[in-house]
């Protein structure tokens, strides 16, 4: 009877540990999925692919710098949330993606009206 126990309390540790597990997986693959699609990185693949006429050698080397670059991210992002406090990231963060808003968006602008003046 104690050895029952044991199994469900196991099983339901599994059973826990899974969900998040699959969720982090999910969300993850998904994001960076769409993200990813049809971006400089996509068409650079895609061009040196017809290029070279061998897809499957492009595929590895673009497999493999894609695993590099996200290692170095996953990385990188263990050692900001081992070293900085959860509050000041957050809001650092936010800082940087607002300023690259406003610099696109000035850019954006800029270019818009350059391209206007000289029709």
């Amino acid at each position: 009877m104690g050895q029952s126990n044991s199994n469900s309390k196991q099983e339901s540790s599994l059973q826990e540990d899974s969900t998040p597990f699959f969720s982090i997986l999910i969300t993850s693959f998904s994001t960076i999925f769409l993200a990813e699609l049809g971006d400089k990185t996509q068409l650079a693949t895609l061009i040196l692919s017809a290029q070279s006429g061998r897809p499957i050698i492009i595929f590895i080397g673009a497999a493999l710098a894609l695993i590099s670059t996200s290692l170095l991210g996953v990385l990188i992002g263990r050692w900001i949330a081992n070293n900085l406090p959860r509050q000041r990231f957050t809001l650092v963060s936010g800082i940087i993606m607002v300023s690259l808003g406003i610099y696109l968006v000035t850019q954006g602008f800029i270019d818009f009206t350059q391209n206007n003046n000289l029709n």
